[in-house]
């Protein structure tokens, strides 16, 4: 277990209203990831796409590093890691380095979020490398499952729209377009900062570095997914071996109350190869090779999806599994129930010994109403009853979306 984690945890914001969050840990690395408060989902009609294209683009060149090769040599040439990503509610940027150049990780973030170029040859080029990536997870049924589920499963909330956007927008963007919605969002106001590490002046050299003045927060509304009706089934034929199936069901925001009876369930079905999905369907029958479950929290939507790549032949069958080891959850022993309280503690404290994954976990807590949250995650979990589970199961797995990649 990782003693003392959080408990010296510091959280500060500037008078540009940018928010540090501060968590101690001796080790010879530090991370530095700073979110900026805008995803796909913040997007309108006209702007699918826009969010994950700023974020390429900003590697592109600044005035101070006019090249993508000036900004990744900065942090390659001493050991760093650097990198960044988009999702449906928030952006990342990311850099690890050895602690002694902590500075210099700050001063590059600092950098690339505030004096992006944004130069027409780079918008050019740019097009062309997400486009690919477009067609890349197109051509991967593993990532292109989750883009064809989330379309199906939400109606309203705009996380049915893919983070990467719509090709033909893309192509069309303009510079103007670019410029107006990367000076709408990134505003330090809409930022939070993390450092994990064993370093000291981490306020000062931010305050140093970050030094834009705070801005009017855009206006974000967030539509909250209706509660579904009926059971909704979409297929389509793809010319691959596999068959890839995923059921998936609407539930609940991060740090909502039944979040927690969520991951004991995860925890039930999901886990490794002893959990039940893996011994029924794999173990016992031999119909898949890749199969789980994900149990995804956002800040305005949530979903628990069960998955499973199978021949063609199999797919119904293996559908009617999964909903089968469903619903003996609702006869769950308070042995299971505790096996998989102990598999999520035990798995948190592994994730977290990567100083990454805990600039990612205090963020996304952040983003839903306070770091802080994270400290009481596995008290809430250990809290997690038989009844809980039974009740959650009966409140939020009635109705699912199906969805099928038919192979050959």
């Amino acid at each position: 277990m990782l003693r003392g984690v959080f408990k010296r945890m510091k959280k500060e914001v500037l008078s540009n209203g940018l928010t540090i969050i501060f968590e101690p840990k001796k080790v010879n690395s530090v991370v530095v990831e700073i979110m900026v408060k805008v995803g796909s989902n913040d997007e309108s009609p006209s702007e699918r796409g826009l969010t994950h294209f700023i974020e390429h683009l900003v590697f592109e060149g600044t005035i101070k590093r006019p090249t993508n090769r000036d900004i990744s040599n900065e942090i390659e040439k001493i050991g760093g890691e650097f990198n960044a990503y988009t999702t449906n509610e928030r952006t990342c940027f990311h850099v690890k380095v050895v602690k002694k150049h902590f500075s210099t990780a700050v001063e590059v973030l600092a950098d690339i979020l505030q004096n992006p170029l944004f130069r027409q040859e780079h918008i050019n080029r740019e097009k062309n490398v997400v486009l690919k990536e477009i067609d890349m997870v197109f051509d991967d049924p593993r990532f292109y499952q989750w883009v064809f589920l989330q379309s199906t499963l939400f109606r309203k909330n705009p996380a049915r729209f893919p983070t990467y956007g719509d090709k033909n927008i893309i192509k069309k963007l303009s510079r103007e377009k670019i410029v107006n919605y990367f000076h709408k969002h990134y505003l330090p106001n809409n930022m939070v900062i993390t450092v994990i590490g064993d370093v000291k002046g981490w306020r000062k050299e931010i305050e140093k570095a970050f030094w834009f003045k705070k801005g009017i927060l855009p206006h974000t509304s967030r539509e909250k997914e209706p509660t579904a009706h009926k059971n909704v089934t979409k297929i389509e034929k793809k010319n691959i071996a596999n068959t890839y199936v995923s059921i998936g069901f609407n539930t609940v925001t991060k740090g909502h109350p039944d979040s927690y009876a969520l991951e004991v369930i995860n925890g039930i079905l999901g886990r490794g190869q002893s959990g039940k999905l893996f011994t029924e369907i794999r173990t016992n029958r031999g119909l898949a090779y890749d199969l789980g479950t994900q149990n995804v929290n956002e800040i305005s939507f949530g979903y628990f999806a069960i998955f499973a790549s199978v021949d063609k032949k199999n797919a119904l069958l293996v559908k009617s599994l999964m909903l089968k080891e469903l619903e003996k959850l609702l006869s769950v022993t308070k042995l299971e129930v505790q096996e998989a309280k102990d598999f999520v503690e035990g798995a948190y404290y592994l994730e977290l010994e990567e100083s990454q994954k805990i600039a990612d976990q205090l963020l996304a807590f952040e983003q839903a109403g306070d770091a802080n949250m994270l400290k009481d995650y596995i008290r809430q979990v250990k809290e997690v009853t038989v009844t809980d589970v039974k009740r959650v199961i009966k409140r939020y797995f009635n109705h699912y979306a199906f969805v099928m990649l038919q192979g050959k």
